[in-house]
């Protein structure tokens, strides 16, 4: 296998699209999520088209111990990986103090916890060849504190400044990190977050063009990529630094609000 790129996230969305943009490129895949049938799907689809090899692994990263369950048996099977892609992640739409705290950790252990101990556990491998890429989804709610998905956003800033800050420790290397952004997204995320009924989702853009611009910054090394946002929310972006936060807060609780 040449070029290995592992995904997490893969079997739907931006995930399943970086997977088809590597797999175009000639890469090889590592290909990891829950749903075993939808990972099924996407090897045979990827290998029949593309002519490269595919490996598919079943795995809960919300669940403890499951990131280095992971690494262990990308190391049993002898692969490298030159090619990391932190993508597994999900919210929920609701008051902190109302939603199920089971749920809300799983969350924690999935968008912050188990995307920081892969890349600890894969790293110091790309350090030892001084040659590796990382990339991260993060969000554009990784920019504001988020009322009604307090958790989600805090996990997203979480995700953005951890990106950051290991690319300027690895400055010295030829190993990259990049963070990318998307706004509003036509995936499965709405959906499962409770929030395809609000005002935020009205418009989205496609999970492919969110994923070609990701792994175009991580090709080209860039830091971050901000990615599918409307000329409304570009502005909004823009004037945060600027807005006072109580003002900031109520805006974004009103818009995750259900319309």
């Amino acid at each position: 296998m040449k070029k290995i790129a592992l995904i997490t996230g893969a079997s739907s969305g931006i995930g399943k699209e970086l997977a088809h943009i590597h797999a175009a490129k000639g890469g090889s895949l590592i290909i990891v999520a829950r749903r075993k049938e939808k990972l099924e799907e996407l090897k045979t689809a990827l290998e029949v088209k593309y002519d490269i090899r595919v490996i598919t692994i079943v795995k809960d990263l919300s669940q403890p111990n499951a990131a280095k369950e992971l690494y262990n048996e990308v190391k049993e099977k002898g692969f490298e990986v030159e090619y990391l892609i932190n993508n597994a992640g999900f919210g929920l739409r609701g008051k902190f103090h109302e939603l199920p705290w089971d749920r809300q950790l799983q969350m924690i252990n999935l968008n912050m916890v188990s995307l920081t101990e892969l890349t600890y556990l894969f790293l110091p491998e790309m350090v030892k060849h001084n040659c590796g890429k990382i990339l991260n989804t993060s969000s554009t709610a990784s920019f504001m504190p988020g009322p009604l998905q307090a958790i989600y956003f805090a996990t997203k800033a979480y995700v953005t400044f951890f990106g950051n800050a290991i690319a300027e420790e690895l400055h010295d290397t030829n190993i990259t990190v990049t963070t990318l952004m998307p706004g509003a997204t036509e995936t499965e995320f709405a959906k499962t977050s409770g929030m395809d009924k609000t005002g935020l989702f009205e418009k989205t853009v496609t999970a492919r063009s969110v994923a070609e611009d990701g792994y175009n910054a991580m090709e080209q090394g860039k830091l971050d990529v901000v990615s599918g946002l409307t000329f409304a929310q570009n502005l909004m972006m823009k004037s945060i630094p600027f807005t006072p936060k109580r003002t900031l807060l109520k805006q974004i609780r009103k818009m995750q609000e259900v319309s």
